[in-house]
């Protein structure tokens, strides 16, 4: 029986994180407006200025909650969590992979060929369901390069030349991401990637969303007794939770960038709950991010059938079984990792 924890997203400014008894409560202007138990929550995602007891930093941290603490717009800017738990000897095998670079290349090989592979999935999918015009020419262009792209990490003979090939393939891949609006969005044109920060509406979404994938995973590698600073594509860096990144690259596309162009496609979020800054970073209003969330954790609920175990799950389980199925190749239990593929 599998059961799905929850994850509390706490984004009203000013809110406040307390104790009672063994629960947890929101209090906005001194006002109780949430109450659980702590043995339902997974974990909990705080936004902006959001404030926490002592007492309620220690009973998330006692009974194995992870506290987050993200800016508005969903970066992650620290973590409070209980001691870490698991296994010594997988962490010393994860660990020496890390410091041998044939190792970490025969890890990091299956998570960028399911990128790609998930990210061509997405633009065929786009182009089938499309009309037969200019956009699904340059959609069926799009996804021949990327088939190319993956023969090509198949063959890369060293890690930077894996990342080479990844990068390639992303910019194949976002060249044409405005194709895949189909209807009217003013405001949400796509020309570039942008990160740190985001310049515009659709990247804002697609970096909110990532940080949620990204928060998720690094529960899941905590939960399966790794450690998500430790990775094999990703290298070291501090406060950068490197397996964490690893991990979400198979779900990128599958389930963050579906995910936003259904919202954007939907006419879910419009331009109006997005704002820009002084300094050119667009974020979004409170409304928007908790229409956001919710459709988040909907997507997660939505089940599929997963492509090695051939088991039914749910979607928000499946950074926690790769990460799982990451640990049993760890310690040999199998012979490769089995990426994710979504089909």
């Amino acid at each position: 029986m599998k059961h799905h924890l929850n994850t509390l997203f706490v984004s009203t400014d000013g809110a406040y994180l307390a104790k009672e008894g063994l629960a947890l409560t929101v209090r906005v202007e001194r006002q109780v407006v949430f109450r659980t138990p702590i043995h339902t929550l997974d974990s909990v995602v705080c936004f902006g200025r959001v404030g926490c007891s002592p007492s309620a930093m220690a009973l998330c941290a006692e009974n194995g909650v992870s506290v987050s603490l993200c800016t508005p717009y969903g970066r992650l800017l620290g973590r409070i969590v209980g001691f870490t738990s698991g296994n010594v000897l997988l962490r010393r095998e994860q660990f020496r992979r890390a410091d041998d670079d044939s190792a970490s290349l025969a890890l990091a090989l299956p998570m960028v060929q399911a990128k790609i592979a998930n990210s061509r999935a997405v633009l065929l999918r786009a182009r089938r369901d499309g009309s037969a015009d200019d956009r699904a020419d340059r959609l069926a262009a799009a996804a021949v390069r990327l088939a190319q792209s993956v023969d090509q990490a198949t063959a890369a003979p060293s890690l930077d030349a894996l990342r080479g090939v990844e990068g390639d393939a992303s910019r194949d891949y976002f060249a044409v991401f405005n194709d895949l609006l189909t209807v009217a969005a003013p405001g949400f044109e796509f020309s570039r990637r942008t990160r740190r920060p985001p310049l515009d509406p659709t990247n804002c979404l697609l970096s909110f969303l990532y940080s949620m994938l990204t928060h998720d995973a690094r529960s899941a590698c905590e939960a399966a007794g790794l450690d998500p600073q430790v990775g094999f594509l990703h290298r070291d860096r501090p406060g950068r939770p490197s397996l964490a990144l690893d991990l979400i690259e198979e779900l990128r596309a599958f389930l963050a960038d579906r995910l936003a162009l259904s919202l954007i496609n939907r006419k879910q979020v419009t331009r109006a709950g997005f704002v820009t800054t002084e300094s050119g970073a667009v974020t979004m209003t409170d409304d928007t991010r908790k229409a956001v969330l919710v459709a988040y954790q909907r997507r997660k609920q939505d089940e599929l059938t997963h492509p090695f175990l051939a088991e039914r799950t749910s979607v928000g389980l499946i950074v926690h079984l790769q990460a799982r199925l990451l640990a049993r190749h760890l310690r040999g239990d199998l012979d490769a990792y089995p990426a994710f593929i979504w089909k």
